[in-house]
């Protein structure tokens, strides 16, 4: 089958890499952690006969799961920690752009560092990530898995990505083809990637009008986790799914036993005297119907007629009593005496919160208030969730860096050989969402002029003034070097009269 798309590496010829790639051997298979499909190319039957089968534990073990996460979330409680971790990963503010790219690290000229950026930002109209960015990132934490279709001008590949289209995951696989190869001296088999393609179906798990598609024409955003199996990348909600279904059963039963428990019952022991067991049922019977009857007077039509509605777990119980016993009686049954209590339903609600990290303390919101304090004030679970969200941010990076990837290439901003290079120099920073890390920059600095005050009797005698520079104040040579230039462009402070 011929693949669909544009192999850059094909289109664009680097000279610094003319070379073939060189296979490595190694007795070892590789282990992939981006979910993608792993299949042996010397099967004469491919992918159809191994993977788009409905039976095939892969693929609909997948399916079931991301169709799982998307119930999952829909559960409010489970709603409400997503909102929160969305909220804190990325910023809504009209007045910033969420994301930016940082190429401080970067050893290239600065006329190149600006066109790279410049292409950021290409990139982040093209996903228009600043109105939909909160959205982008909530499908990439539910199903696990984001993949983008590049379109890219073939009669003018140096124009860059035109357009990209989001691919739903129910429809698309990552797929990769091993070889081994045999060593003639020692018999050991060798395992390799041989081809790597992305295949779409608009229903994966039947061959009827799959499209292999160029890896390079794909965006593939995984999340990084993998199932027990190593098979195939799962969501962050993959270890909630369990205790959304559990707290959604609890719900269910606390509902239905306030139904059932809540009224008070009467209990009516008639008395059948002599009568036999035929004839005694017959008059319990009557009493019943005499008593059930309910008549209402109907306002809009002025007839007074027989409400016979009844709910069954509602009924009252009727009981025969023999002769010799006392008189026919009516009792009640008292209502339940427990219906507020919901500790229950609470525990499974704070499990839910901790195996997603959202701190527990964020779930009672009526009794919760926002304070800008001290570092220290702040709890140890607000410090977890906050590198928890930074740690998002890393694996959600790649979404930014392989589209700016595929721009430079496509307008020779740099080379496939140059690449591996800058993408381990630049980050993409997002726009903080609370005032932690301020206050966290703020406590450092006062500590630090604190400890300068204490110091500064001593410095000449037993410090000197670099090693207060290094060890206290935490300056490197550039940093005293760029204040020091700073300090001779400004002005000095005018002399107010004190």
């Amino acid at each position: 089958m011929k693949i669909f798309g544009i192999d850059i590496s094909k289109r664009i010829k680097d000279e610094s890499s003319e070379e073939e790639e060189k296979v490595l051997p190694s007795f070892a298979p590789p282990v992939e952690t981006d979910g993608s499909q792993v299949i042996s190319g010397t099967s004469t039957s491919g992918y159809y006969g191994q993977v788009l089968d409905l039976d095939d534990a892969s693929v609909g073990n997948e399916r079931d799961a991301i169709l799982k996460y998307r119930a999952a979330a829909a559960q409010p409680e489970c709603d409400t920690a997503i909102s929160d971790i969305i909220n804190g990963a990325i910023v809504a503010d009209s007045s910033n752009i969420p994301v930016n790219l940082s190429t401080d690290n970067l050893d290239i000229p600065d006329n190149v560092k600006d066109l790279i950026r410049e292409e950021f930002q290409n990139v982040c109209k093209l996903l228009s990530f600043n109105f939909n960015g909160q959205d982008i990132f909530r499908r990439w934490y539910i199903d696990g898995k984001l993949y983008y279709h590049l379109l890219i001008d073939p009669e003018n590949i140096k124009k860059g990505i035109q357009e990209v289209r989001m691919i739903d995951p129910l429809k698309i696989k990552k797929i990769k083809e091993v070889k081994t190869k045999t060593d003639n001296d020692t018999g050991v088999k060798s395992h390799y990637v041989a081809k790597e393609y992305f295949l779409y179906s608009d229903s994966l798990g039947s061959s009827t009008n799959a499209v292999k598609i160029d890896p390079t024409s794909i965006v593939y955003v995984p999340s990084g986790n993998l199932d027990d199996t190593g098979k195939y990348a799962v969501s962050y909600l993959h270890k909630s799914v369990k205790l959304v279904n559990q707290l959604r059963i609890m719900e269910d039963a606390l509902v239905i036993y306030r139904i059932s428990r809540a009224p008070e019952r009467r209990i009516f022991y008639i008395d059948i005297g002599n009568l036999p067991k035929g004839k005694a049922e017959q008059y319990v019977q009557g009493i019943m119907s005499k008593y059930r009857n309910k008549l209402v007077y109907d306002a809009t039509s002025g007839e007074v007629k027989d409400d016979r509605k009844a709910m069954s777990m509602l009924e009252d119980f009727w009981l025969p009593r023999r002769e010799g016993g006392r008189g026919t009686e009516i009792t009640t049954l008292p209502g339940g005496e427990n219906l507020s209590q919901i500790d229950d339903v609470l525990f499974f609600q704070k499990k839910l919160y901790r195996s997603l990290n959202v701190p527990v303390g964020r779930l009672d919101v009526e009794g919760s208030q926002f304070a800008i304090g001290r570092v220290s004030e702040i709890s140890r679970e607000e410090v977890k969730f906050q590198k928890f969200i930074n740690r998002l941010r890393k694996k959600f990076s790649v979404l930014f860096i392989e589209m700016l990837k595929v721009q430079c290439l496509l307008k020779n901003i740099c080379t496939e050989s140059e690449w591996p290079e800058i993408r381990e120099a630049i980050n993409v920073d997002y726009i903080e969402d609370n005032f932690f890390s301020e206050l966290k920059d703020f406590e450092i600095l006062r500590e630090r002029v604190t400890m300068l005050e204490q110091v500064q009797p001593f410095i000449g005698q037993y410090y000197s003034n670099k090693w207060v520079r290094s060890n206290v104040l935490n300056l490197s040579d550039e940093d005293y070097e760029r204040i020091q230039a700073e300090n001779e462009e400004e002005p000095p402070p005018e002399d107010d009269g004190f």
